[in-house]
């Protein structure tokens, strides 16, 4: 073997630049972080090539002495920590030392800095001594050509448009992050972002677009040491790939699992599978909190108290994106038709004269087939009592019963357009959802509020609000509906053991399940909310679940989806027909639930078109 030997001090910093400096934008993260540690307020970045022939960053920060510039591009050099309580509770960007160094050994690189107070400032090369240069403040670091030393990694790097896309994604990540500095990004002598000193929300909208703003929430939270604020996308604004996703820990962009697993789980009841929110969230907590000295270009954090942090961070999000619900006035459509800020306001709504109108032709409490005026009214106000037995009447509709409710139908009589206000909501103004006027091919309401026409996908809207009154109800203990009649199915041998081992389960969620042959069972009660399920159907894909998955594995992390399958399978199915007043209690219920503007399953649930954007689609006024 040959003898154990120093590397000379050019390989090891190659062998370190092989760590740190993966890309053009691995060298422009490092530059831009120092010149956030140097206090400016003002930087500038030049790239050529993609940052492969060069890239400069010019900032008016502290500076650095002419003593100190060959230090600075030493290895283990640095001005940030000092001892081991420094490194514990790292309050700067860059703290290692050793980028500069490594970035020299790898390209061509000067650095030219004039410190505050000094009479002109000075210029060094990588290996050179410091001479006298012009330059009014701060400091300008110049890297040309990199890899030109080692050609092996410079054929690794992509074409010059993938490599400027990873600079100009490096660029967003510390803009967002420090909205309070100006900066600029030119590629090729093209500016590409000029962005001003501005508010945080100013900034998010420069960087990720107007559109993003609108249809996202403010997140703001505290809990003693941690905060977390920013913005978070409403589920409809979701995306193919995580490109959106900006999470900051301290100012410090990061890719955590257990930040990324947190923000998953705040989504999972309101998101499709298949895509992904986007973001822009800052988490701050007490810098000895966390540990930033896990990963060579500090993208991974480690933190003390992991699982609080978690909790923390899904809770937030998750009442944030609660509050987004249907019931909000102020809640834009969940699709893609949100209101031009630049249109003039709507009209005065058309609600107000049509329910004049309708004082004189809706049925007089009398009419409702010898219903006292008490029941005439549940379908008029936010009618929890008469959804319920709406919701109870509607999936036997569907299996082929004929059973009507007699106390929110009007028999022949249909009630015409819009209902009066007074009693809909406390205030009299006409509630979000507004009023139904009919149904479109037995699949959606079509429903009028002040600023136009409502569409609601009925079984989307009916699941999420039978899944969250399943949650509610099952965190204690559920009602139950005893069948007068059991109902018995033939099952596979698996299913019958599968419900035989899981007595208990089932038991804690409504249902009564027992054997009524070598390979039937029979369903004696189920939980009240589900009375007129199709419950062979649904008990099938309980089995199943339980089947692919431990008992305690369903009651725990698996609940809420057990439950959203409830739902599904409870919910109202397409081609019901609805009443009117069926349809109005199902807006309020809307209106009165978290999440409710999408399903289980992520999907939108309604969609508004205003008045503004009917009239410029049919051109009126033009």
């Amino acid at each position: 073997m040959p003898h154990i030997h120093r590397l000379s001090d050019l390989l090891v910093n190659q062998i370190a630049a092989g760590e740190v400096v993966e890309r053009p934008a691995s060298v422009l993260k490092e530059v831009l972080e120092n010149a956030v540690d140097a206090g400016a307020r003002a930087i500038e970045v030049q790239l050529e090539q993609g940052g492969v022939r060069r890239i400069r960053v010019a900032d008016d920060g502290c500076g650095i002495a002419r003593d100190e510039l060959a230090l600075a591009l030493e290895r283990h050099a640095t001005s940030k920590i000092a001892t081991l309580d420094d490194l514990e509770q790292v309050g700067t960007m860059g703290f290692r030392g050793e980028a500069l160094a490594a970035i020299a050994a790898v390209a061509r690189t000067s650095i030219t800095s004039r410190a505050q107070g000094a009479s002109h400032a000075w210029r060094i090369e990588a290996g050179g001594e410091p001479s006298p240069a012009a330059l009014n403040q701060g400091t300008v670091v110049d890297v040309a050509d990199l890899y030109y030393n080692t050609p092996a990694r410079r054929k690794f790097l992509k074409t010059e448009g993938t490599e400027y896309a990873h600079c100009d994604d490096m660029f967003r990540r510390v803009a967002l992050a420090r909205p309070d500095i100006g900066l600029q990004l030119a590629h090729n002598g093209r500016v590409i972002h000029r962005l001003p000193p501005s508010a945080p929300a100013a900034r998010v909208a420069a960087l990720m677009g107007d559109d993003f703003l609108q249809h996202a929430r403010e997140v703001q939270a505290d809990a003693g040491v941690l905060r977390l604020a920013g913005f978070a996308s409403l589920p409809a604004y979701s995306r193919a790939s995580r490109d959106a996703q900006y999470f900051f820990v301290n100012g410090r962009f990061v890719r955590d699992k257990l930040l990324t697993h947190a923000v998953r789980e705040a989504y999972a009841d309101i998101l499709h599978g298949s895509r992904h929110p986007a973001y822009v969230l800052f988490l701050e907590l007490d810098p000895a909190g966390v540990d930033v000295n896990v990963h060579p270009a500090k993208i991974e954090v480690r933190f003390r108290e992991a699982r609080a942090v978690h909790q923390f961070v899904f809770h937030a999000l998750r009442r944030t994106l609660a509050e987004s619900g249907a019931g909000r006035p102020d809640t834009a459509a969940p699709a893609a038709h949100a209101t031009d800020s630049a249109s003039p306001p709507p009209p005065p709504p058309a609600w107000a004269e049509a329910a004049s109108a309708a004082q004189h032709t809706r049925p007089s409490a009398g009419a409702w087939h010898g219903a006292p005026p008490q029941q005439a009214r549940l379908a008029m106000e936010p009618a929890s009592r008469a959804y319920l037995e709406f919701a109870a009447s509607a999936t036997r509709a569907d299996a082929g019963g004929s059973a009507a409710l007699a106390t929110v139908t009007t028999g022949s009589t249909r009630v015409p357009g819009a209902w009066p206000a007074t009693g809909a909501t406390g205030d009299g103004a006409p509630p979000p959802l507004g009023f139904a006027l009919a149904q479109l091919h037995g699949v959606y309401i079509l429903a009028q509020n002040a600023s136009g026409l409502v569409l609601v996908d009925m079984h989307a809207a009916h699941e999420r609000i039978l899944y969250e009154k399943l949650k509610t109800v099952l965190d204690g203990r559920p009602a139950v509906q005893r069948l007068l009649i059991p109902a018995v199915f033939s099952v596979s041998a698996k299913d019958m053991a599968a419900a035989a081992e899981c007595t208990e389960v089932l038991a804690g969620m409504g249902f009564e399940v027992g054997a009524a042959g070598p390979q039937e069972l029979a369903v004696r009660s189920v939980p009240a909310l589900l009375a007129s399920a199709p419950v062979a159907e649904l008990m099938r894909q309980l089995l199943q679940e339980l089947r692919d998955y431990p008992a305690t594995e369903v009651v725990t992390a698996r609940r809420n989806a057990l439950l959203a399958t409830m739902a599904c399978h409870g919910a109202v199915r397409a081609n019901r027909q609805l009443t009117l007043p069926e349809m109005n209690a199902l807006l309020r219920d809307m209106e009165a639930t978290e999440r409710a503007d999408q399903c289980n399953h992520g999907r939108p649930t309604w969609t508004q078109f205003t008045m503004a954007e009917l009239d410029r689609f049919f051109m009126r006024g033009q």
